[in-house]
C-alpha cells in the first residue's frame, strides 16, 4: 500500500523483476524452428520460480501416501471455487500437524511453486503446513457475516412466505442419509401425495459447496418446484463449514424458489440459516413446515363446516322468528282492520236503516196504494186520504213484514180530510 501511494502507476519491485524476467524469457520460435518440450518445460519452470515462496489457504481434498516413501502428495482445493493445486510435502511435516491432517481440513501452506520436469506438472513444495484453528475460522465467519449483513442478504424483508401446499418439493441432502429419510417419511405421513425432486450430494468435504450449488440450480430450473429444503444432520463445526460458505450463501440468496435451511441440530447455526427464507431446527421440523397435515386440515374443514352449519341454522332461526313475528303483526293488524271495518259497517247499516222507509214500517206504519182494477195490481199511487179510495175499492197495504190487500167497507167513517192526493212511486 505504501509503494502504491508513493509510486502511482508503477508495480512493486518484485513484480517489476518478474516482468523483466518474463520479457527476457521470450523465445523466438516458428513452425520451421519449434522448441523442444524440455526447453519449454525448463523455461516454464524458470518462470514459475520467479514467484518465490508463498502462503496459501485451501482445503485438503486428498492425501496420497505410499508405503516406504518419505514424500506425500496433497490435493489442496480452493474453499469457494472448483480449483485445486498439488502439494508435495515431507511425510514428517504432515505427521507433526496438530490436529492431524485429514481430508476436508482447512490448512495454510507455506511453500514454493515448481514445475516437475518429468511430467511438466505444476506443484507446490511445502515448507510448512498449519491447520486453520477453530478460532481463526470463527473469526473469518464473523467477518463474512458482517459483510453479507451489510449487503442486506439477511434482511427480514427479503424472506419470502412458504407456499401452503407446494406442487413439488425440492430436496438437497446427503447420499442415503438419515436426513433424507426423515424429511420424506415425515412429509409423506403428513401429506401422502407430496411430490419430491430429490438430489443427493456431498454435504461435507471439499465437494460439498460445488455439488450443493449445482443441485440448487437444477431444482430452480424445475418449474414445478415451489420450495427447496437443504437438509443435513448434525456434525462438528468443521463438518458444517460448507453451509457457511460465501458462494453457497449467495446462491441461496438468488434462488427462485424459497429455501428452507435444515442444517444440523437446534444449537447449530451455519450462516445459511440467516439467508434462508425459513430456518428449521431439524430435517424433521422442515418436513412439518413444508406441507400441511392432512388430518389437521380435515379437522379444520370439519370444524369450519360445523361452524357454517351452526351459523346457517341460527340465521334461519332468526329469519323464521322474524317471519313469524311479521305474520303475527300482520294478523293482528288485519284482525284490527276487519274489526274496525265491521264496526264502521254496522254503523253505516244502522244509519241506512234509520233513513230507510223500512225503519218507519218497522215502527208500525204502513204504506197504502191504490190498485188498478184493470190490472189487478198496485198503481203505485199512494193513498194520503180516504177520499182517494172509493167504496169497495181494493188497496194494497205494505207493512214491515210484507204486503196484503184490503177492500173499503161502507161502515168506515170518512174524516174531513182536505189533503190533496200525490202520485208517488213505491220505493
Amino acid at each position: 500500500m505504501q509503494w502504491a501511494n508513493s509510486h502511482p502507476g508503477r508495480a512493486p519491485p518484485q513484480y517489476q523483476t518478474a516482468a523483466l524476467a518474463s520479457a527476457d524469457m521470450k523465445l523466438a520460435t516458428s513452425p520451421e524452428q519449434p522448441a523442444p518440450v524440455r526447453v519449454i518445460s525448463t523455461r516454464i519452470g524458470e518462470w514459475v520460480d520467479q514467484l518465490g515462496p508463498v502462503w496459501l489457504e485451501g482445503q485438503i481434498a486428498q492425501i496420497s501416501r505410499r508405503p516406504g516413501m518419505s514424500m506425500a502428495w496433497v490435493t489442496l482445493r480452493d474453499v469457494d471455487v472448483d480449483m485445486s493445486l498439488s502439494v508435495v510435502t515431507n511425510v514428517g511435516l504432515l505427521d507433526r500437524m496438530q490436529p492431524p491432517a485429514i481430508e476436508g481440513q482447512r490448512v495454510i501452506v507455506h511453500g514454493k511453486a515448481e514445475v516437475y520436469g518429468g511430467r511438466g506438472t505444476l506443484q507446490i513444495r511445502a515448507r510448512e503446513i498449519r491447520a486453520v484453528g477453530l478460532g481463526a475460522l470463527r473469526e473469518e465467519l464473523a467477518r463474512l457475516q458482517v459483510l453479507l449483513q451489510a449487503e442486506g442478504l439477511f434482511a427480514a424483508e427479503r424472506k419470502r412466505q412458504l407456499p401452503f401446499l407446494p406442487r413439488r418439493v425440492g430436496l438437497i441432502c446427503g447420499r442415503a442419509s438419515a436426513a433424507l429419510h426423515d424429511v420424506v417419511a415425515n412429509a409423506t405421513q403428513r401429506w401422502p401425495s407430496v411430490d419430491f425432486h430429490t438430489i443427493e450430494v456431498a454435504v461435507q468435504g471439499v465437494n460439498a459447496v460445488t455439488e450443493v450449488v449445482a443441485a440448487l440450480e437444477t431444482l430452480n430450473a424445475d418449474a414445478l418446484v415451489d420450495v427447496v429444503i437443504l437438509a443435513r444432520g448434525g456434525g462438528s463445526f468443521e463438518d458444517l463449514l460448507p453451509f457457511s460458505n460465501e458462494r453457497l450463501i449467495r446462491a441461496v440468496s438468488t434462488s427462485r424458489a424459497p429455501v428452507i435451511s435444515a442444517i444440523g441440530h437446534e444449537n447449530d447455526h451455519p450462516l445459511i440459516d440467516l439467508v434462508a427464507d425459513f430456518r428449521a431446527s431439524t430435517p424433521t421440523d422442515a418436513a412439518k413446515r413444508v406441507v400441511p397435515d392432512l388430518v389437521e386440515q380435515q379437522a379444520l374443514i370439519d370444524q369450519a363446516r360445523a361452524r357454517s352449519q351452526r351459523a346457517l341454522h341460527h340465521a334461519l332461526t332468526r329469519e323464521v322468528t322474524k317471519i313469524q313475528q311479521f305474520r303475527g303483526r300482520a294478523h293482528r293488524a288485519t284482525t284490527q282492520a276487519l274489526k274496525q271495518a265491521r264496526t264502521e259497517l254496522v254503523s253505516l247499516l244502522a244509519q241506512t236503516r234509520a233513513l230507510s222507509p223500512l225503519a218507519t214500517l218497522e215502527r208500525g206504519y204502513a204504506v197504502v196504494s191504490l190498485i188498478d182494477p184493470m190490472k189487478t195490481q198496485s198503481s203505485k199511487k199512494i193513498v194520503y186520504s180516504p177520499k182517494q179510495v172509493a167504496m169497495h175499492d181494493t188497496v194494497s197495504i205494505r207493512v214491515f213484514a210484507g204486503k196484503f190487500t184490503a177492500t173499503r167497507s161502507p161502515d168506515i167513517d170518512e174524516p174531513n180530510d182536505t189533503v190533496e192526493p200525490k202520485d208517488e212511486v213505491e220505493s
